[in-house]
């Protein structure tokens, strides 16, 4: 089967678009060669697939784990493995953002269906995370591989759903460095001031999103996509009327690994309560129900 497979590059960063395959036929010999497929080119595209909701959630489970979405409620289908996005219930992810990272373990892998696509617009972004580190000067590589960032849910009204993960980390298959840190989901350096923090993040979330580190794919009703969470980032352009359902299934079960463990402790102000900017007493929340935690392990 992946003999007849037509695979064609589409941008020089990342992404590839694939032909001759149905997958909903795909088995776990034909997995391990898209998996392979997938490394390479960090995004593939399968168009005029139109799977039902059996087939996509079959496709998904020969990747690993899946869990429907922690914080946000379908508008249409009901199964507990797909997350549904909606234009007209407001589900338009337009911000950079790698899947679930305010979680302890986030998404490894995402395959979207493309439901209903407006006939102008909606395309979606991707951008190469290899790239957006390995481009960075030295000194700033040096720097981003001794950080962590907190990450949180605070898209989703739920802030207090938070994780620490490396500023850079390392691709348990590949073994190459990416810069993991996104404008949705993360909300500052662990090590750093808020100000400093502030002014390092802006930095890095502007330069992830670098059009020389991206594919723009244009969408058509029936195609899934296929991307890894654990070296790209994507980005929905918000610039259409007509409605957008798109229909997910997520493969769990990552573990993000830094380069070393962190170089400073976390920067904390030692001023009283009532002079801790809230954003100090986020991390102290997170680092006080961590050592809580560990606390509880050693009884």
């Amino acid at each position: 089967m992946s003999q007849d497979w037509e695979v064609t590059r589409i941008a020089g960063s990342l992404g590839a678009e694939v032909r001759g395959i149905v997958i909903a036929e795909v088995g776990t010999v034909e997995a391990e060669k898209l998996l392979t497929l997938l490394l390479e080119h960090q995004v593939l595209f399968f168009p005029g697939q139109h799977p039902d909701e059996n087939e996509h959630v079959a496709f998904g489970r020969l990747f690993g784990e899946l869990a429907g979405h922690p914080n946000l409620k379908n508008p249409f289908t009901k199964s507990a493995e797909i997350f549904e996005l909606a234009a007209s219930k407001g589900g338009i992810a337009d911000e950079w953002h790698s899947d679930i990272t305010f979680q302890e373990e986030p998404s490894k892998i995402s395959i979207l269906h493309m439901i209903k696509c407006p006939n102008v617009g909606g395309d979606t972004m991707w951008s190469n995370a290899y790239k957006a580190y390995e481009e960075l000067s030295p000194p700033m590589r040096d720097l981003c591989d001794g950080l962590t960032a907190l990450h949180d849910a605070a898209p989703h009204g739920k802030p207090e759903d938070m994780a620490v993960h490396p500023v850079v980390r390392i691709h348990p298959v590949t073994k190459r460095k990416s810069l993991f840190v996104n404008e949705h989901f993360t909300r500052r350096i662990v090590e750093m001031s808020f100000d400093e923090s502030e002014t390092l993040l802006g930095h890095l979330k502007r330069w992830v999103s670098n059009p020389r580190f991206t594919v723009r794919y244009r969408w058509s009703e029936g195609t899934v996509a296929i991307w890894d969470n654990r070296c790209t980032q994507h980005f929905v352009l918000n610039d259409f009327d007509e409605e957008r359902v798109i229909q997910r299934v997520t493969v769990m079960g990552d573990v993000p690994e830094g380069v070393h463990p962190p170089r400073w402790e976390p920067y904390l102000r030692t001023q009283s309560a009532a002079a801790t900017s809230r954003h100090d007493a986020q991390l102290n929340r997170f680092l006080g129900r961590k050592a809580a935690g560990l606390e509880s392990n050693r009884k």
